[in-house]
């Protein structure tokens, strides 16, 4: 479909309804708009998602409330070391029909095989469990047994992991973790939050009482949408500009990235600024693309894409503090 074929109407209604869901999320997870927008922009971007944060949070919950509230199937996956890949995918089975010649082997589909999937502590699994996740995430499909089976479509993967615990987890190869278009950080909460956490959440849990707000068709339908949202030419060159400074070996790169980055952000880490900006704009009231809206979401976008020097790691140099340097400069001359 044509971008031009998006109506005032179209975009008001997106607004509306993208309000509408966000309030009833922050509605049932206390004090954490910032995470709930950025979730919500990585849904309808139709992207992959994974939350850092401390036990408590609210990251389970988070996930459980949206799916409620969007109408779709939610699968769960707890991850322990001894995990199996066939835990996630599904196996194959020998089927009795009954008789002695009555035996047929049928494939029986693991939980990942749900629009959204949950999965809890991802870098407690094994490498070979997490690289179950590799062709579900970038294909929307599972290969058992050498034969293909589609997942369902919208498909999102939610994992989440604790930032301070290393015994017996296994960090998530840098392959992997680009397939993630967001790397969502879940901070603690201020006093007051907690108030409020406690007034509302002591004897119940919101997230469970979260009704319907948005049916899985209206989902898709405003995905579709998002998709027709216009990006004009030199705001993709200014997306480029800003993917090709965090490169240290270019001749572009900015002076922080040459101090600091040892790898810089992938091709798809400029692929999920724009399909984020694209929504962002929608929800925003806007059929185009801004500067502004790259801007907003370059965080969560790039930093899990992003390498620091061994001599920066060990000096604990923040990679958002990098970030948010280059960007400063980058949107003063774009």
């Amino acid at each position: 479909m044509n971008a031009m074929r998006l109506t005032e109407a179209d975009i008001a209604r997106f607004q509306q309804d993208f309000t509408n869901l966000e309030n009833a999320l922050n509605a049932a997870i206390v004090g954490q708009n910032v995470v709930v927008e950025e979730v919500m922009l990585a849904v309808f971007a139709g992207g992959h998602v994974l939350l850092e944060g401390l036990p408590g949070l609210g990251k389970t919950n988070l996930i459980k409330a949206l799916a409620n509230a969007i109408g779709v199937t939610l699968g769960r996956v707890q991850c322990t070391p001894d995990l199996m890949p066939s835990d996630i995918t599904g196996s194959e089975v020998l089927v009795d029909e009954g008789g002695a010649a009555a035996h047929r082997v049928e494939f029986r589909p693991g939980p990942v095989f749900a629009s959204m999937v949950l999965v809890d502590e991802i870098n407690r699994a094994t490498p070979k469990t997490q690289a179950a996740l590799l062709e579900a995430m970038q294909e929307g499909r599972v290969t058992y047994g050498g034969t293909g089976h589609a997942l369902p479509q919208p498909f999102w993967v939610f994992a989440t992991q604790n930032p301070i615990e290393l015994e017996g987890t296994y960090p998530l190869p840098e392959a992997q973790l680009d397939r993630f278009l967001f790397k969502v950080r879940i901070a603690f909460p201020p006093e007051e939050t907690l108030l409020t956490l406690v007034d509302s959440a002591l004897d119940g849990e919101p997230a469970d009482e979260v009704g319907l707000v948005l049916g899985a068709e209206r989902v898709a339908e405003m995905m579709a949408q998002a998709r027709e949202t216009a990006i004009a030419e030199p705001v993709k060159r200014a997306a480029i500009d800003l993917v090709l400074a965090t490169h240290a070996e270019r001749p572009t790169a900015h002076a922080l990235a040459r101090a600091h980055f040892r790898c810089g952000a992938s091709p798809r880490a400029l692929q999920a600024l724009l399909r984020v900006a694209r929504v962002r704009a929608l929800a925003a009231g806007r059929g185009h693309v801004s500067v502004d809206d790259i801007a907003a979401s370059v965080l969560p976008a790039l930093r899990h894409r992003i390498l620091l020097t061994i001599e920066s790691e060990l000096d604990g140099t923040d990679t958002d503090a990098v970030l948010e340097g280059i960007v400063a400069e980058w949107r003063r001359t774009s």
